[in-house]
């Protein structure tokens, strides 16, 4: 059976990203699968940061607000895809990325796309496991 998750203090049915017909994250017993993540605070709408370290840890605050929501820590991650529009910024991503996990790390896969607001710079979903 699979279960919305919802940011912490909202419903399910709350739709803090826009109209889109897509739950934050969706769990089914033992996974978690938590949809594109952008540096967009869910409860202002607001943009948060514009270099990509900044938005990195938006995007994983975001990230652990949903983990936490579902009882699971940044250790239960096993797969991360990383979508940015200037792949230039990989490394400075990386750099702030790694603040939240530790070894063994998630798998990972990294893909440069455009973005649908240009002050967004990078998008990430993941999928944990308890």
């Amino acid at each position: 059976m699979k279960t919305a998750i919802a940011y912490p203090g909202m419903n399910a049915n709350d739709r803090p990203m826009g109209p889109a017909p897509l739950s934050a994250a969706v769990l089914h017993e033992p996974m978690l699968f938590i949809s594109g993540q952008v540096a967009i605070d869910p409860y202002s709408g607001q943009i948060i940061g514009n270099d990509i370290a900044s938005q990195t840890r938006q995007v994983l605050k975001n990230v652990g607000d949903l983990l936490s929501a579902a009882q699971m820590t940044f250790d239960n991650v096993v797969r991360v895809t990383i979508f940015l529009t200037d792949l230039s910024t990989f490394a400075a991503m990386n750099e702030a990325y790694s603040e939240f996990f530790s070894f063994p790390f998630p798998a990972r896969a990294t893909v440069g796309i455009q973005l649908n607001h240009p002050d967004l710079l990078v998008e990430m979903e993941v999928t944990a496991m308890r």
